[in-house]
């Protein structure tokens, strides 16, 4: 018998945080989270996207073992503002019964009906900044800390309860050596020279900090034509600034601006915490943070995170300027690999930025769609 209760406790979501470490275990390609930070994620009086949001968490047991997980969302900025009548799952996690994983999703289908939405999608997070897709290829690639990883059997599930694709997205990745200068370097002299733009360097994340609200405006503005896009709002900015921006080494930040000192365009890369995370095995003490922080300082290997441009300079090859100051940075750190976080497979115009580079697609993921 197959029983769903909701986690609302610490110690139930704890229960529902630690499900994957044993459905993974010993998994070479899984990525754990840090439990601490998943609890914070999941907390309605600290993450602001509860601001916008309701979320239900639930876990399914079977004999009083823990089979599986879900949680319900509904994104209300998404509902209201742009006229989708979804409702959301997403933090999926199941053993190989379909059974399991159809006990679940009725509980999504009834937070959905219950506020008269049309259909339901998924696996995806509260927000755009979130996770999102079930994995479908790349099962033997070692995942990221911005990615799910997912046994095979998941989306053949979606599939036997009558679930459709709706979205694909692609993750690729080239080695560092592919990276040639004389890609960029003449547009970069031209773009800069022509549009009077320069690019600003970080070596500190204090000397970041104070360009972080600026960058989230652009990168609403950059993204807002997305049919699938919701604004970040000014708490969540907040939020996400405290959470991530000391992650990430502040060499690695690099913004575009114009002759009055206006951020036209911006890239966030991420050294590769996967290896650091599966070291420190969900927490961060006693010594899980020092793997991180090596992580931070000596990756060899880095995740294309985000990158946006104005809209008035979108085509015009500002980004020449940023791979131009990448380069030069990658190349004083000795960085082998660069991999790119998942992209819409057919956002053509994001692809035709690393077509030089012979990106190869190394994983592939889905979001599936059922009508209620």
């Amino acid at each position: 018998m197959i029983t769903i209760k909701e986690a609302i406790t610490k110690k139930e979501l704890t229960q529902y945080i630690k499900f994957p470490f044993s459905l993974y275990k010993d998994n070479p390609y899984w990525v754990p989270p840090i439990i601490a930070d998943e609890l914070e994620s999941f907390d309605k009086t600290k993450n602001p996207a509860f601001e916008n949001a309701e979320a239900y968490f639930y876990i399914a047991y079977q004999n009083e073992v823990i089979v599986g997980r879900i949680a319900a969302i509904i994104n209300w900025s998404e509902v209201n503002g742009q006229a989708k009548k979804k409702v959301r799952f997403g933090w999926f996690d199941v053993i190989d019964n379909i059974e399991v994983t159809k006990a679940l999703l009725n509980k999504v289908y009834e937070l959905g009906l219950k506020n008269n939405l049309t259909y339901v999608e998924g696996p995806m997070g509260f927000s755009n900044l979130d996770k999102v897709g079930v994995l479908t290829e790349g099962f033997d690639q070692l995942g990221t800390m911005i990615t799910w990883y997912n046994h095979p059997y998941y989306a053949k599930h979606f599939e036997e309860l009558g679930y459709t694709t709706e979205k694909e997205y692609i993750e690729s990745t080239f080695p560092f050596k592919n990276v040639k200068p004389e890609f960029f370097e003449k547009a970069n002299d031209l773009v800069k020279k022509r549009y009077q733009l320069s690019p600003l360097n970080f070596k500190t994340t204090q000397e970041v900090m104070p360009h972080v609200d600026k960058m989230f405006d652009l990168f609403n503005a950059s993204y807002a034509n997305l049919s699938s896009f919701v604004a970040i709002s000014d708490t969540q900015k907040d939020y996400f600034k405290k959470k991530y921006i000391s992650l990430i080494n502040p060499e690695y930040i690099k913004f575009v601006e114009d002759k009055d000192h206006n951020i036209v365009a911006f890239s966030i890369v991420m050294p590769s915490f996967s290896r650091a995370l599966q070291k420190a095995k969900g927490k961060l003490f006693p010594f899980g943070f020092l793997h991180l922080l090596k992580a931070k300082k000596h990756s060899k290997d880095v995740l294309f995170y985000l990158i946006g441009v104005h809209p008035d300079f979108q085509n015009k090859a500002v980004t020449a300027i940023i791979f131009n100051e990448y380069y030069h940075t990658f190349k004083e750190k000795g960085i082998q690999n660069c991999f790119r976080t998942p992209e819409l497979a057919d956002n053509t115009a994001v692809h035709n930025l690393w077509k030089h580079f012979n990106p190869e697609v190394h994983c592939r993921r889905k979001t599936f769609r059922k009508d209620l």
